[in-house]
């Protein structure tokens, strides 16, 4: 096997596991989950401070 064959192979694989990925990341079972996901940044943390930790 020359290199060039390896490397064809190597860029199926690729493409691959690429289309598998985009298929998971849009599919409809996840959006809820990423929708979730997103807004964490916002929501308010409501546990204690440790004494560590300054409060701004």
């Amino acid at each position: 096997m020359d290199s060039g064959l390896i490397s064809g192979i190597v860029t199926a694989i690729f493409i691959v596991v690429f289309i598998g990925i985009v298929w998971w990341a849009y599919s409809r079972g996840n959006k809820q989950a990423f929708e979730d996901a997103g807004r964490l940044p916002f929501e308010e943390d409501n546990a204690p401070i440790s004494k560590g930790e300054k409060n701004e």
